[in-house]
């Protein structure tokens, strides 16, 4: 049973990526992300249904259009993918952990999450179209979680979370502006609503982990001189694998951390 669950989110995963792409795509141009259907950027004609199969299109047909043989980029493939493993392996620490009741949430992260990081890295922006929406949305499957497992103090928890990560990230911008933007700062009051559901270790944790994993990209762009002390990077990447960290690594840094203060 729990096999064949972790297979169908991954299954799941791959159909969502596919819809991902759309939203990667689109959102940044200010187009619709339902209507017109799927069209190929270089000819224009319509993607068939059997030309738009999640990866196996793709590899039926050698990374080109059908029609105008022009080259696909392997992103798509690999947003489908990743979303598809990242469903499974969420499930999966979802249900070993006891955490299964906020299942929908984590994995509603997890699709927003992956359309945020690649639009970030595309055009340096978190959009509203997204982030935006992402409050009452995981407002109310962490509401339904709570209710669930019946765990309120988990709820309010996240509350505070996200209030509590917000006006950091509000404090930040206002100090120093060219840090980040504001999309970061939106942003945070998600994630650290979801982080603090978890508990408050996976809060502490996710947050300066998106920093540290910044950190570590930025001295290695510049000892690879590929890049300086003012190079911009993006910051929304950094924050959501923050959040993975935060999520599956809070509890046991937190342990090590007090078990070090405690000796």
């Amino acid at each position: 049973m729990y096999a064949a669950l972790v297979t169908l989110a991954a299954i799941v995963g791959i159909l969502i990526g596919s819809f991902l792409n759309v939203v990667i795509y689109r959102v940044p141009r200010g187009e619709s992300v339902v209507s017109p259907r799927s069209h190929c950027p270089a000819c224009d004609r319509p993607i068939l249904a059997r030309h738009n199969v999640p990866i196996v299109s793709y590899l039926v047909l050698r990374g080109r259009c059908a029609y105008c043989g022009d080259h696909i980029s392997p992103r798509y493939p690999l947003v489908e993918a990743l979303t598809g493993l990242m469903f499974g392996a969420t499930t999966a620490w979802a249900v070993t952990s006891g955490h299964g009741a906020m299942l929908g949430a984590l994995l509603y992260i997890v699709a927003a999450g992956v359309a945020l990081a690649a639009i970030d890295l595309d055009v340096h922006r978190l959009p509203n179209r997204i982030v935006l929406p992402s409050y009452p949305v995981v407002a109310v499957l962490l509401t339904a979680a709570a209710w669930s497992s019946g765990d309120w103090w988990a709820l309010g928890r996240a509350g505070i979370g996200a209030v509590a990560l917000f006006a950091f990230y509000l404090l930040l911008v206002l100090v120093y502006p060219a840090g980040m933007g504001w999309g970061d700062v939106k942003l945070a009051g998600v994630l650290g609503g979801v982080l603090a559901y978890v508990s408050w270790a996976a809060l502490v944790v996710g947050a300066f982990a998106g920093f540290v994993f910044g950190a570590v990209v930025a001295v290695g762009l510049i000892a690879s001189r590929r890049g300086t002390g003012k190079t911009a990077l993006p910051f929304g990447p950094f924050m959501l694998l923050g959040v993975v960290a935060g999520v599956v690594l809070g509890g046991d840094i937190a342990s090590v951390y007090w078990g070090v203060l405690s000796a």
